[in-house]
């Protein structure tokens, strides 16, 4: 069954959601709504679809899964991953192996890595590390999404500038030496990393060069999971106002 995807034409709380159904080879449709020009920033796509759903919470983004109907992001990225049984596949044969993997993709023919996958970790620790790092995630998008959005955004830029690096240095502690946010298996919160990781490189080409690992780690999503830049460009590219790709509502 064809998954329907709802959300705004932008890039925005959408991105990670996008990125998973792809790694999951997941079959999905996208209902795209757009937003009026400024000032006045119609809403009537998405407002003449909100309560005709049967959504119990209406809002961007939803996903339809037939009867499944589910709205904040979150929840629905927990969703996707359960749905594709992703902890079930475990460890990989090396780097270059193929091994047949149905629902992960690629024709079910899945380019192993060194790292297992797990949907949203399996010990506690892994688990805590997965709630702490959604919330976290979503705090620190929220908060440029904040500034691009603000009337004074030129005049506030510079000094969220000088702050980004207190920003990422929690990132770099956290994810330490590991290869993914909760450790070695890789889980829905490092797509929502990714995301947010990927938001603020945006913002700032240079704002991970003291971070290395976090450089490492978005080279490791994007090549290791057959996720190059050119795929995740295809998903959802980039709209020529960088502002305008962070957030949308």
């Amino acid at each position: 069954m064809t998954l329907i995807l709802g959300y705004w034409d932008i890039r925005g709380l959408a991105h990670a959601i996008r990125l998973l159904l792809e790694y999951t080879d997941s079959s999905y449709e996208e209902k795209k709504y757009t937003l009026g020009d400024a000032p006045d920033y119609d809403r009537s796509q998405w407002l003449s679809d909100k309560f005709k759903l049967g959504l119990d919470f209406p809002n961007l983004p939803y996903l339809i899964d037939g009867a499944h109907k589910l709205t904040q992001s979150n929840a629905i990225l927990r969703y996707i991953a359960r749905k594709h049984n992703m902890c079930e596949w475990g460890w990989g044969m090396g780097a270059g192996s193929r091994w047949h993997c149905p629902g992960l993709g690629q024709s079910e023919l899945l380019r192993v890595c060194l790292w297992g996958v797990a949907a949203g970790g399996e010990t506690e620790e892994e688990k805590i590390r997965v709630d702490v790092l959604e919330n976290q995630a979503n705090d620190t998008s929220e908060a440029l999404a904040s500034l691009c959005y603000s009337p004074d955004f030129e005049k506030l830029k510079p000094g969220y500038l000088k702050e980004i690096p207190e920003k990422m240095k929690p990132f770099s502690e956290f994810l330490g030496k590991r290869p993914w946010f909760a450790g070695d298996k890789l889980t829905y919160v490092d797509f929502l990393a990714y995301d947010v990781l990927d938001l603020y490189r945006i913002f700032d080409p240079k704002c991970l060069d003291e971070f290395p690992n976090l450089k490492a780690f978005l080279s490791r999503f994007e090549v290791s999971l057959l996720m190059p830049p050119l795929l995740i460009s295809f998903v959802f590219p980039l709209l020529p106002d960088a502002r305008l790709v962070v957030e949308g509502k």
